[in-house]
């Protein structure tokens, strides 16, 4: 927990204050128009005002320079590393029965979503007759966790920057779209606050995305959501290994100059001419715990101890609050919806028909574990 939080305090010290600065004070701002928002309209959460604020500023004409030009840096550094260091601080308000309490059965679940979501999208994909690595990016983003998942993989597998772009720009879209779509089908699907928590942590992409939407059902469904998504997120390690080894074996340095055969420019690991080794490599690969993953679980360690006082959980949950609206008004202010709309047919198809398909498999996994 505590590398977590100084890696953020690290970004936002002096040496990147001037760039990152503009940026973090917009957040900041959103925030408090988030609760403004929130004392005005009791039923609209904080939350979820927040990611709706950020969409807007983007889009607003006026403000739209400011936040895609001088405040980007410093949205995209609240989007991510305050989403981190809330996840953490989230840590302090589970204990390890709640982990326990999971069992083997949610376990299998999320293993079973994860499998079919990305079997079935990455067939989909090829039968559509997807160009590049579109199939396997998409599946990737559907069935692990939205567009930091697909910027994992791209850069394993050398993707072309455009495949990445638009498998990252359909799977924004379709996660935004849940944080509303997925609490309005709560009721009629008859689903309880943990049920509800279960699926949406099992089939909204991004994590952000999972915490804006399960926070309308409370915090014990937010609870069991980013735990049941903490599962997911773990499985990326292992697949950008695989993805890596995998595509490594098949283009066995055939393409020096950073494009492929078709003429595609691509990003990534070969996009320089070589594939990296020692000490650069050791960069590029992922963690194989992601760091927040491993400060998330040493919160619920430390909460499970229970040395930690009521006046400083109480605090911690103000600030992971707060942390959180600044996050996800940064996450929001990342969607263009412009960009959304040239995805192109096919691969807007196949987006949807994943989305249907890891929300209808988790559903069932969710009825069946429950």
């Amino acid at each position: 927990m505590a590398l977590t939080l100084r890696a953020t305090a690290r970004s936002v010290g002096p040496p990147g204050l001037h760039r990152n600065g503009p940026g973090l004070l917009l957040a900041a701002v959103g925030t408090a128009a988030a609760w403004g928002v929130h004392a005005v309209l009791p039923a609209v959460p904080r939350l979820t005002a927040a990611v709706v604020l950020g969409v807007a500023a983007a889009h607003l004409p006026g403000a739209r320079p400011f936040v895609r030009g001088r405040a980007r840096a410093g949205l995209a550094l609240a989007g991510r590393r305050l989403m981190r260091a809330g996840i953490v601080l989230l840590g302090l308000a589970l204990g390890g029965s709640d982990l326990l309490g999971l069992g083997w059965a949610t376990l299998a679940m999320v293993l079973a979503v994860v499998a079919a979501t990305f079997g079935g999208t990455l067939w989909l994909g090829r039968r559509l007759g997807l160009p590049g690595h579109q199939p396997l990016l998409v599946a990737t983003g559907y069935s692990i966790c939205g567009a930091s998942a697909i910027g994992a993989v791209g850069e394993a597998a050398g993707s072309a920057e455009e495949d990445v772009a638009a498998s990252a720009a359909l799977v924004t879209l379709c996660g935004t779209l849940a944080i509303a779509v997925l609490p309005a089908l709560r009721h009629p699907l008859g689903l309880d606050a943990a049920g509800f928590g279960q699926w949406v942590g099992a089939s909204v992409h991004d994590v952000g995305q999972v915490v804006a939407a399960a926070q309308t059902a409370g915090p014990e469904a937010l609870r069991e959501a980013v735990v049941v998504k903490l599962l997911r997120v773990l499985m990326l390690a292992p697949l950008v290994a695989g993805v890596a080894v995998t595509s490594g074996r098949r283009a066995s340095g055939r393409y020096p100059s950073g494009r492929r055969a078709s003429g595609r420019r691509v990003s990534g690991p070969r996009a320089s001419g070589r594939y990296p080794s020692g000490r650069d490599a050791s960069r590029r690969r992922p963690p194989v715990v992601p760091l927040f993953v491993a400060g998330f679980l040493s919160a619920v360690a430390l909460r499970s101890t229970g040395l930690v006082p009521e006046e400083m959980l109480t605090g911690a949950q103000q600030l992971r609050e707060l942390v959180l609206a600044a996050a996800l008004f940064g996450l929001g202010s990342a969607v263009d919806l412009p960009t959304l709309g040239r995805t192109g047919g096919r691969i807007a198809v196949l987006g949807l028909a994943s989305w249907a398909m890891v929300g209808g498999v988790s559903y069932i996994g969710v009825l069946l574990t429950r």
